[in-house]
């Protein structure tokens, strides 16, 4: 399991390290019709409050509606050679399983106390889209991916909401979606209230990304946002890569979550590993320009760790309980300040 698992992480990282891949594809407007999803149906969902999986329900320490709310969108998982569309079928059983399986437990799993977590599947785009040769059909199935999400966040505001603050989370590709749904919907809107924090993690997020919405630099601020990327201890990305994908993004420290440009692993809360066990004091960090550098984490299989570079794979599990105690630290002091 570990193997196949490890399989898909080369894969995804074949765009961050250099390497190239051939890819059979339609012209997008060739491609395939995929059912679009309607979020007033609960199967348009991945999780709702009272709809949740088996697979994460263990994590949930708190089976209570909660004050506050979680919008999370996951990243690419539609990575395949020989996937010719361009967009995922979420009415796939396999896909929609993956999606369980992979960053709902993972990842989505770290805000479950947080928040009332919201998850809705959406007809992602696959991982060429982030090549520049398909730049334009790549565009298109990334405009039709966020039209999922955009309607998704709006059904939630108008249904699911009730006037609750709430944290919007997201990793990768859903990260490219969610920094255009907070220009859309939140940045100097009236929404912006109602903002408590959002993580925007494995994708650059400039500093001024946003003309309200700002990075934090405290471990209980509110109302702006939080970024990183994770590489292995000393390594870099390819340089254009560097240049194009991380350099000059907010690299925040998500253990100290300060402006500290290291932690040391006695600080470490811990990492969510693939046998779904808590390992805290498990690795040191340091920041770099755009780059959070980490530690060989001391997990099972840590052996097929070695070759790896890029921790992209693992930007939210190597540090899962220390964003789960941030979240819940931020929702708290939203409240102490709007009462």
């Amino acid at each position: 399991m570990f193997k196949r698992n490890l399989l898909k992480i080369y894969v995804l990282l074949w765009f961050i390290t250099g390497c190239k891949i051939s890819y059979k594809t339609y012209d997008f407007e060739n491609s395939p019709e995929i059912e679009k999803p309607n979020y007033s149906n609960n199967n348009s969902w991945a999780v709702l409050p009272d709809n949740f999986p088996d697979e994460i329900f263990q994590f949930k320490n708190d089976t209570n509606k909660k004050e506050a709310d979680v919008f999370f969108i996951y990243p690419t998982l539609l990575e395949g050679k020989n996937q010719r569309e361009w967009n995922s079928n979420i009415w796939d059983e396999e896909i929609r399983a993956d999606v369980i399986n992979r960053p709902v437990k993972y990842q989505a799993s770290a805000w479950i106390d947080a928040g009332n977590l919201y998850v809705p599947f959406y007809r992602q785009a696959h991982l060429r889209v982030f090549n520049e040769k398909f730049k334009v059909d790549g565009g298109k199935a990334l405009d039709l991916a966020y039209n999922d999400i955009k309607e998704a966040f709006t059904y939630y505001l108008k249904n699911f909401n009730e006037d609750k603050p709430f944290i919007i989370a997201s990793h990768s590709q859903g990260t490219v979606h969610a920094k255009r749904l907070i220009s859309e919907f939140i940045d100097g809107k009236e929404l912006q209230k109602k903002l408590i924090a959002a993580y925007l993690v494995g994708i650059k997020v400039t500093e001024d990304e946003f003309i309200n919405i700002k990075p934090m630099n405290s471990p209980d601020e509110t109302g702006g946002f939080v970024s990183w990327n994770t590489f292995k201890l000393n390594k870099y990305p390819r340089s254009d890569n560097y240049e194009n994908w991380f350099k000059g993004g907010v690299t925040t420290n998500p253990i100290t979550w300060d402006d500290s440009r290291q932690a040391k692993k006695e600080s470490h809360k811990g990492v969510l590993s693939r046998d779904l066990k808590i390992l805290p004091k498990n690795i040191d960090i340091k920041l770099i320009d755009g780059i959070v550098w980490s530690s060989l984490p001391d997990v099972r299989g840590k052996f097929f760790l070695r070759p790896i570079r890029s921790y992209h794979f693992a930007d939210i599990n190597l540090f899962w309980v220390d964003i789960s105690e941030n979240a819940k630290l931020r929702v708290q002091n939203w409240f102490k300040k709007n009462n």
